[in-house]
């Protein structure tokens, strides 16, 4: 029986499960770096990563990049233990008298701890990691809602910024993007010509909208 995708990662720290994977970032694919917080010459590398990382010396435009310094910043602060002992060590790597703030290691270690299912939109291009940092403000089914709709609705970063901090204030992620008239559960899909004039036929007979019949569908096939 499938179930509902889990709102936190799943995977191991610093496993490259999104950028490892060459339908989604091509020939990048083989030299995808894994960060493990439990070898010291790989918790080194992290240091290092995350050092370049927070200098301006990975590209806004390289989403890939900033998913491989996110995953530096997760293993290092489980190989050191805090988000201040992973920031004096990638401060150690950076030029003197430049500090890694803390709140830089914390924002993008949550980045990486989001779901596959969101991190893949990141690496892909459709949606931006300064989205996806507050969307990692958030916990749980929020996560997704406020992903969903940053991709459905072509939210902007300060929308969905907007959005995390009303979350993260107690309000309803479904509650919080109405009040802002964001439609909830709309989304376009391409049918192949023949699965279209099925799904128009069925639902002209069962008096319904297509998206009731999908939505059953889909509650079928997660059931199987």
């Amino acid at each position: 029986m499938s179930r509902e995708p889990p709102a936190d990662r799943e995977a191991a720290v610093g496993d490259p499960v999104v950028r490892g994977d060459p339908e989604i970032t091509g020939e990048r694919a083989d030299t995808a770096v894994g960060f493990d917080p439990e070898d010291e010459e790989s918790l080194a590398e992290a240091a290092e990563t995350v050092a370049r990382f927070a200098t301006d010396e990975v590209g806004d435009d390289d989403n890939v990049l900033m998913l491989r310094g996110a995953a530096a910043c997760a293993a290092l602060v489980r190989g050191t233990g805090s988000y201040k002992a992973a920031a004096e060590r990638a401060s150690e790597h950076t030029d003197e008298g430049v500090d890694v703030p803390v709140s830089f290691i914390r924002k993008w270690a949550r980045v990486h701890d989001l779901p596959q299912a969101i991190r893949r939109h990141v690496a892909r291009g459709e949606l931006a990691p300064t989205a996806a940092k507050h969307i990692a403000r958030t916990a749980g089914e929020a996560r997704f809602a406020l992903a969903w709709a940053a991709l459905d609705a072509d939210l902007t970063v300060r929308e969905i910024r907007s959005l995390a901090s009303d979350v993260n204030d107690g309000t309803p992620a479904e509650a919080a993007l109405r009040s802002q008239g964001i439609p909830l559960g709309r989304i376009e899909v391409d049918l192949p010509f023949e699965t279209y004039r099925l799904l128009r036929a069925q639902a002209s007979l069962e008096n319904r909208d297509p998206g009731e019949v999908l939505a059953e569908a889909l509650d079928v096939y997660r059931s199987e």
